[in-house]
């Protein structure tokens, strides 16, 4: 176990640069005058500042490592200098600022049961060699800590011998919570031991203003239901156009394993093998994706998106030059436009991701955070009620969506009227149509991947070498899965 743990923390800096690739690449610019995206992909809160950081596996922006080294490490404390005290680590600074939000709430509402929280924002890979250092020595770790979904696996390793299951503090909110979403944050034991931020569920994104120049109506993307249609549309699109150099339907990427988890979603597959099975990376629903992506590629459907995927300066400025027109990600994107993108303020139209059969599931969550209770904290009972609270109940959720733009985990709030159609809320405003409607219409089919031990190793395979090679170098798909499932092989 020693030798084990050992390994981990020499690779977890080292992992952490690939997953920022993999999930949404490193330093972007905030918006003049807000605040960088935060959470897989949150937004940020207006807070006026730019938190200039690498983005996590889960499409997160946190501080960089680098600068941040040299910087002091921002600490915020929050509540009652008279209640019960906690440490809480996070590698994003907003996030901090939402439980100072609720910590307030908290004390309103149990003025018997006061608490104040001492928030210490951490670089990326600081923070998370930190925690599981002190995990694994039993000493030294925070009452609350956010950890990384990439990162998750190795603090969930101890269970609850290092871990606080949540099962009994969730307990209230579950009904209307989204399974998948807790289920991603399980240990091999069945217990829940993150809360979830968001969803993350995957949509389709459309620029409904370029497409209706070119005499494309919402109600044709309305129609598509299948990959086939999709590209069909994006064939329509690239015809009324003309077909000019440097602009394409949508793009695919390098540096990312979206599309194939939108893909092994569909089919109800995951090439981990969850928590008892062997990793299989030559699925067929693999193998379809890619080879339908090769195909867009070869056809000039398709580019490979600047610096590997969508979530960096180069893939937003790519979608403000109109390069392209489409393209799938996690609803947290949504703070990419807003934050980055702002001119594009009513363009945007939100629809279901196409599928490879009419009836499948058509969506798959991506990214995130869970937020874990440790047992070293002298009053994790507390720690637990006062953290699923905030991010659970119906006045978390609210802040979560208002400050932080993420969808929320609770399905109640889906359909609200005063919650999912709130025209003051800024992602309401921004886009053609209300995401919640859209997010209402796929509640019963958000797929879920697991993060366990062998995803890093997967993800770095695919993002630095499996991917490149198909779609930029041509190798066949079946040559490179195999040499991809050659090297995941030799790591279980």
């Amino acid at each position: 176990m020693k030798k084990k743990v050992l390994a981990t923390l020499l690779s977890v800096t080292m992992i952490a640069s690939v997953l920022a690739g993999c999930g949404g690449g490193s330093s972007a610019p905030a918006a003049d005058g807000g605040a960088a995206a935060t959470d897989d992909g949150g937004a940020a809160a207006d807070d006026g500042a730019a938190d200039d950081g690498a983005t996590a596996d889960d499409g997160e922006v946190a501080a960089d490592d680098g600068a941040a080294a040299e910087e002091e490490i921002p600490t915020s404390t929050f509540g009652d200098p008279n209640g019960t005290h906690m440490e809480m680590w996070t590698f994003v600074e907003i996030h901090g600022q939402h439980y100072g939000n609720m910590v307030e709430k908290w004390n309103e509402q149990n003025p018997d049961r006061t608490i104040e929280i001492t928030c210490t924002t951490y670089p990326y890979a600081d923070m998370h060699t930190k925690l599981l250092t002190s995990l694994t020595a039993g000493t030294g770790a925070p009452d609350i800590c956010d950890v990384e979904i990439g990162q998750f696996p190795n603090v969930v390793e101890g269970l609850d011998t290092w871990l606080l299951p949540l099962n009994d503090a969730a307990a209230p909110y579950l009904d209307t919570m989204v399974p998948a979403r807790m289920e991603v944050y399980a240990g091999s034991d069945g217990n829940y031991y993150g809360a979830p931020y968001h969803v993350g569920a995957t949509v389709m994104y459309y620029n409904m203003a370029v497409l209706e120049e070119a005499g494309i109506t919402q109600e044709e993307v309305d129609a598509v239901v299948t990959w086939d249609d999709y590209a069909a549309l994006g064939e329509k699109y690239l015809a009324a156009i003309g077909n000019p150099e440097g602009k394409y339907w949508t793009s695919v990427d390098t540096a990312g394993v979206d599309w194939c988890w939108i893909a092994m979603a569909e089919y109800g597959d995951d090439w981990t093998g969850g928590f008892d099975g062997k990793a299989n990376v030559q699925l067929e629903s693999v193998n379809k994706m890619l080879t339908m992506q090769q195909n867009w590629i070869n056809s000039g459907l398709a580019q490979v998106s600047p610096d590997g995927h969508v979530d960096l300066e180069a893939g937003f400025q790519n979608i403000l030059d109109h390069n392209i027109v489409s393209f799938p990600k996690a609803m947290w994107y949504m703070s990419r436009f807003t934050n980055y993108m702002p001119e594009e303020k009513g363009n945007w139209y939100i629809a279901k991701c196409p599928v490879f059969e009419a009836g499948q599931p058509c969506s798959v969550g991506v990214g995130g955070t869970g937020t874990v209770v440790t047992q070293q904290s002298a009053n994790k009972e507390l720690a637990a009620e006062f953290l699923c609270w905030a991010k659970m109940s119906d006045e978390g959720e609210q802040l979560i969506w208002d400050n932080l733009g993420f969808d929320v985990c609770n399905t109640a709030l889906w359909n609200d009227d005063a919650f999912a159609h709130d025209d003051s809320n800024q992602y309401n405003a921004f886009f053609r149509n209300y995401p919640y409607d859209v997010l209402y219409s796929i509640k019963d089919d958000i797929g879920k991947i697991y993060s366990v031990k062998i995803s890093p190793t997967i993800n770095e395979q695919f993002c630095n070498v499996t991917l490149n090679d198909i779609l930029e170098n041509g190798v066949s798909v079946d040559e490179a899965l195999q040499a991809a499932q050659d090297v995941v092989d030799l790591e279980q």
